[in-house]
C-alpha cells in the first residue's frame, strides 16, 4: 500500500517548465504533473507512428496503383495483338480451310504456370503472327500460281496435230508446230484454261479469230481459228469461262482450236497442261 501511495505521489509531483524568451520580456514557467509529461510523450510517439504508417500506406497504394495501371495497359496491348492474331487466323483458315486453332497457337509456350511474363508473351504472339503472315503470303502466292497455271482442255475434242515438228497440213512444208490442234464440233464453246486477262481478241491473219490471255507468273495462252469471240481486251476471266466458239477461220483445214501455252516467252507443249476433265 505504501509503495502505491509513493508511486502516485511521484506521478503527480509537478515538473516546472520554464520558458525564457530571447527578448527583454519576462520569463514564465509552467508546472505540469509528471504523469502529464509521460502521457504527452506517449501520445507524441503514437501520433508519430500513425503518421508514418499513413505515409507508408499512401506510398504502397500509389505503387500498387501504378502497377495496376501498367498491367492494365499491358493487358489492353495484348488484347489488341490477340485481336490481330484472331483476324490473321481467320484469313489463314479461309486460305487453308482449317477448322481449329491448335496448329496456329501451338508455338506459344504455355508451360510456365507461375507469374506471367508480359513481354515474353507479347513477343511469342508477335512471332506467331509473323509466322502466320509469312505462311499466308506464301500460300496466297501459291494459290495465285495455281489459278494462273494453264490446266485442262480448252474444248471437249481430240488432238489432231501435236506440238513439235510436223508438215504443214496445207503447204506440206516442214514446220515447228508451237501448239496443239484440238478438233471439235463447230460452235462448241472454247474455255479459258486459267485465270487471266484478255490481252488480244480480234482477227489475226492465218490464226483467224484469235484470243490471247495473260495469266501472270510468265504464263500466256492463245486460242486460234474461233468462229466467234466471247471476250474483249482488258476483260478478266476465270478458268472455265467461255472466251470463244469453235470455228475454222484463218488458215484452217476444219473446225478446231489451235491452242498454245507460252511461259517466259517460250512455247511449251500444251499436252503437259491438258490435265483433268475436258471442258
Amino acid at each position: 500500500m505504501y509503495k502505491v501511495r509513493r508511486l502516485l505521489k511521484r506521478a503527480f509531483t509537478p515538473i516546472t517548465i520554464m520558458l525564457i524568451p530571447h527578448t527583454n520580456r519576462k520569463s514564465f514557467s509552467i508546472k505540469v504533473p509528471s504523469i502529464g509529461v509521460l502521457v504527452s510523450i506517449i501520445l507524441w510517439l503514437i501520433g508519430t507512428v500513425y503518421v508514418f504508417s499513413v505515409a507508408i500506406d499512401a506510398f504502397e497504394y500509389q505503387r500498387m496503383k501504378e502497377k495496376l495501371n501498367y498491367y492494365s495497359s499491358q493487358f489492353m496491348e495484348i488484347r489488341t495483338t490477340m485481336a490481330g492474331l484472331k483476324k490473321a487466323e481467320g484469313d489463314f483458315q479461309k486460305l487453308f480451310s482449317l477448322k481449329s486453332r491448335e496448329k496456329v497457337l501451338e508455338q506459344i509456350d504455355t508451360s510456365d504456370t507461375g507469374s506471367i511474363d508480359m513481354e515474353q508473351l507479347k513477343q511469342q504472339i508477335k512471332i506467331t503472327m509473323s509466322t502466320i503472315g509469312e505462311i499466308k503470303d506464301y500460300m496466297s502466292q501459291q494459290r495465285d500460281l495455281y489459278v494462273s497455271t494453264p490446266r485442262g482442255w480448252p474444248v471437249d475434242g481430240r488432238i489432231t496435230s501435236s506440238f513439235g515438228n510436223r508438215d504443214h497440213p496445207r503447204s506440206g512444208e516442214p514446220q515447228f508446230h508451237t501448239g496443239v490442234d484440238i478438233a471439235a464440233d463447230p460452235g462448241r464453246p472454247v474455255r479459258a484454261t486459267a485465270d487471266g486477262i484478255v490481252s488480244f481478241a480480234d482477227w489475226s491473219g492465218g490464226s483467224g479469230q484469235l484470243v490471247a490471255l495473260e495469266h501472270g507468273f510468265g504464263f500466256s495462252t492463245f486460242y486460234a481459228h474461233n468462229k466467234m469471240l466471247g471476250v474483249k481486251v482488258g476483260q478478266k476471266v476465270k478458268r472455265g469461262d467461255i472466251i470463244g466458239y469453235i470455228g475454222s477461220t484463218g488458215n484452217s483445214t476444219g473446225p478446231h482450236v489451235h491452242y498454245e501455252v507460252w511461259r517466259e516467252g517460250k512455247p511449251m507443249n500444251p499436252s503437259n497442261y491438258l490435265e483433268g476433265r475436258k471442258s
